[in-house]
């Protein structure tokens, strides 16, 4: 067998489409799946409600299933794109862009998926405002998908951007790092953006007139729990353009994959920690709107803390990119 560098690189692109789609599905799978469990759940509560409890559950599982799609997106362009001009370098972006999008889209599948299933058991509670609870979780679930969103685009990046120019050692290390640096962070974040969206409409279930102050303090704590998927962003955005000088040795692409496995990792217990923390202060703002401020306070100075664990890996990771 002949392994040129067309072959390896359309052998890449397969590769790469088949992990897209097969990590892509996990996440979308197990938010649905959740949505419909507690749809069940609901039911059983006031089978009268079934009708609106049906549409709402198909409305969640639409929005979880978004992530799924985003990796079909990119499986199918690396399916059908042409190849046949491209540097070796290539080999690794194509595969790149599978395991970015893969990981990336598992996290936001899930979270998506709470805020469903929390929706259908808030409209039992409060059928009045089914409405407003499915507003509530429409916005709760888009942020979750922010995270699938910047692995989305690290992969297009990857399949569309010429790196014919760049070195191909420690080039493809770069790539292959940029891909894993979003695509593990992004799962914390879309993971923990999903537990505020779910506390968030259970809250307003329990206290209605709390809406208001309660979607925005789920806004706030996912901002701050997206920010390890930033972080992800940020150093998979460093290692796709800095030049690197060619290097034979083991050591530089060892650096550049290091960095992005050291920030992928490295975001994914923040981005649930803060979701966890944002899950707390939601759920029970409905319920003492009158400490709010009381609440929102340590809900980010918590926040804060989880999040440093983040910030060392970033360190660590640039360290790794620009001293060693």
């Amino acid at each position: 067998m002949t392994w040129d560098s067309q072959t390896l690189i359309q052998t890449a692109t397969f590769a790469g489409a088949g992990i897209a789609m097969g990590l892509g599905a996990i996440g979308a799978a197990i938010g649905e799946g959740y949505t419909a469990a507690q749809a069940n759940i609901a039911v059983s509560r006031n089978p009268e409600l079934s009708g609106d409890l049906l549409k709402n559950m198909l409305v969640g599982q639409a929005v979880a299933e978004s992530a799924s799609i985003f990796a079909l997106i990119i499986a199918l362009l690396l399916l059908f794109i042409n190849s046949s001009d491209s540097a070796m370098i290539h080999a690794a972006a194509f595969l790149g862009a599978g395991l970015c999008i893969g990981f990336g889209a598992i996290g936001s599948g899930i979270g998506a998926g709470i805020a469903g299933g929390q929706a259908c058991l808030a409209i039992v509670r409060q059928p009045a405002i089914t409405n407003r609870i499915t507003t509530n979780m429409l916005v709760g679930s888009a942020v979750s998908q922010d995270p699938a969103i910047f692995s989305m685009v690290v992969a297009l990046i990857l399949i569309f951007i010429d790196f014919s120019q760049t070195a191909l050692y420690p080039g493809w290390a770069a790539l292959i790092g940029a891909s894993i640096s979003t695509g593990l962070a992004a799962t914390g974040s879309g993971y923990g953006c999903g537990l505020a969206a779910g506390a968030c409409c259970e809250g307003i279930s329990r206290q209605p007139d709390s809406v208001g102050t309660a979607t925005t303090t789920m806004l706030v704590g996912q901002a701050v729990g997206q920010t390890p998927a930033i972080f992800g962003l940020l150093v998979s955005f460093i290692l796709l353009f800095k030049s690197f000088p060619e290097s034979t040795t083991l050591s530089a692409p060892m650096a550049l994959i290091g960095a992005g496995l050291c920030m992928g990792l490295g975001g994914i217990g923040p981005g649930i920690g803060n979701g966890m923390a944002a899950e707390g202060a939601v759920r029970w703002v409905s319920r003492r709107m009158e400490h709010a401020s009381d609440l929102m306070r340590i809900m980010l100075v918590g926040q804060a803390v989880s999040q440093s664990t983040a910030i060392y890996a970033m360190v660590i990771s640039l360290v790794l990119i620009f001293v060693v």
